[in-house]
């Protein structure tokens, strides 16, 4: 076989060569040139990025393009679209026929392709440790060592997730493909969403999911159960959770989604509770204070034995800053996977640097940056709980606005979703009327109309339509559910 590198003796100890091995590449060219299925056992996770031999990556996109538009990948058929001649005594038909005749079984295609893949990793994270090395060295003024740590962090994460850790330009085709993967995952989910389902169905309707990269703050006055929404999508979306396993080893998920919740005001346990009287339909205030009977401790127990299996993780610690979250978010991804972020609440996390924990405003802007990078990384929504102003408590229309959001404008801007919550029955209970006067039969028309209602206003949205979704609200068991609208129901006999 041609050797395509020069590669130093092992004598000369003056350099040493970057980790790879032409003959396994020669070799999975090979399988995949005499069966073209040898492909599909590599494709998932291969990039051409990962050869060593610029002639290797050559080939292996091409072959990759040819086979995908349904075409036999052949010496003959890619000899075409590459140069006549390797080198000065050995012709592109001649290196394509010899790979072909030389390979030996495709059998072991996926083996020589995790070897390829794994030498692409050995060659980056040299890459990533030479690149630390110099920086430290350099002891830039702006670079301090926890940014630096933060940074460091965050290409070993992409090296770890995707095989590269370089950003760049990317080709619109392959930007191209990647929307056309997300429409046929679409396609074969439950509800035909984009997005992760929360379950709510004209939220999701409205909203196509929660979309992977998205920012979404969900922001409402105290006591509107915003906590509660939150808590109800997280455990709606971990509860239909379903996997499967890739080629190279990765677990994949199909359906539903497995979710970190970073609780920085309740504990875990107050946050299982609620979950718990959610999903028993049984008053948290009554689980507390041991007020159920025996059937009702049973119903518990049930619950909680099926609850226990769903993937949803939870972080009480309070006070952290968002570089901490980050770090911890990326950790949670690597070691369970994770397909939902939820944070509650923004205003309770801390900024990482000196300069901006000096202003609040400042702070809030570095928090919802960090947050959105984080969602692109780790390429899933992150919902953000957010405090509104008091000024809405001002107004005679309590419903909110995007102008509430508190402290910042950065939110707003940063963010590519903003719900609001609001519930109309909270403030009209504070209004009853004296009982016997008309007012109070009006009060009681009105309140009948809102009861177990709640609305969740979409205020911003980047990819589609702003609007109102009722919900319905048991307050008993803190509980959100789809609301059962008159067009759906059957027609009453009078």
């Amino acid at each position: 076989m041609a050797q395509l590198a020069l590669v130093p003796s092992s004598d000369d100890k003056s350099f040493r060569v970057a980790p790879h091995n032409v003959d396994v590449e020669q070799a999975l060219l090979g399988a995949i040139l005499i069966n073209n299925d040898a492909f599909y056992r590599v494709a998932d996770f291969l990039l051409p990025e990962h050869f060593y031999e610029p002639i290797h990556r050559e080939i292996y996109e091409l072959a990759g393009k040819i086979i995908r538009a349904g075409k036999a990948a052949e010496p003959a058929t890619l000899k075409t679209h590459l140069p006549d001649q390797l080198l000065p005594e050995v012709t592109m038909m001649q290196y394509l026929s010899r790979l072909a005749a030389e390979a030996t079984t495709v059998l072991n295609a996926s083996d020589y392709g995790q070897a390829i893949y794994d030498l692409a990793i050995r060659r980056n994270l040299i890459l990533v440790g030479e690149e630390m090395v110099s920086v430290a060295y350099e002891g830039d003024v702006e670079m301090t060592p926890n940014k630096q740590i933060e940074k460091v962090e965050g290409e070993l994460f992409q090296l770890a997730e995707k095989g590269r850790y370089d950003g760049g330009f990317q080709a619109f085709g392959t930007a191209l493909n990647a929307s056309i993967q997300m429409a046929g995952e679409a396609f074969q989910r439950d509800g035909g969403l984009s997005g992760v389902a929360t379950d709510l169905h004209d939220l999701d309707r409205q909203m196509g999911g929660l979309q992977r990269s998205d920012l979404i703050i969900l922001a409402g006055r105290p006591a509107m159960g915003k906590t509660s929404l939150v808590t109800n999508i997280a455990y709606n979306v971990a509860k239909a959770w379903r996997g499967d396993v890739t080629p190279d080893g990765h677990s994949k998920t199909v359906n539903g989604g497995v979710v970190g919740f970073f609780s920085l005001e309740m504990s875990s346990e107050q946050l299982a509770t609620r979950i718990l009287a959610e999903q028993a339909e049984i008053s948290s205030s009554d689980i507390r204070r041991g007020r159920i009977h025996d059937n009702q401790f049973a119903k518990l127990v049930d619950v909680s034995n099926m609850m226990s299996k769903v993937p949803l993780y939870i972080d009480d610690t309070g006070g952290i800053s968002v570089a901490q979250l980050a770090a911890r978010a990326r950790r949670l991804k690597r070691q369970k996977g994770l397909d939902l972020l939820i944070v509650d609440y923004l205003q309770l996390l801390s900024g990482s640097s000196k300069a901006s924990s000096q202003n609040r405003v400042q702070e809030l802007t570095e928090i919802t940056t960090t947050l959105k990078a984080l969602a692109k990384e780790l390429e899933v929504p992150i919902i953000a709980l957010s405090q509104l102003s008091r000024q809405v408590e001002a107004r005679d229309d309590k419903h909110p606005q995007l102008a509430d959001l508190r402290e910042s404008g950065s939110i707003e801007q940063d963010a590519d979703v903003v719900l609001f919550v609001y519930r109309e029955e909270y403030y009209l209970k504070n209004k009853e009327p004296k009982e016997g006067t008309p007012e109070h039969l009006t009060w009681q028309g009105e309140m009948e109309k809102v009861h177990g209602k709640a609305e969740v206003i979409i205020a911003k949205q980047r990819h589609g339509p702003t609007g109102t979704v009722q919900l319905s609200f048991e307050a008993q068991f803190t509980r959100f559910g789809n609301l059962a609208r008159a067009d759906y129901l059957p027609e009453r006999m009078e």
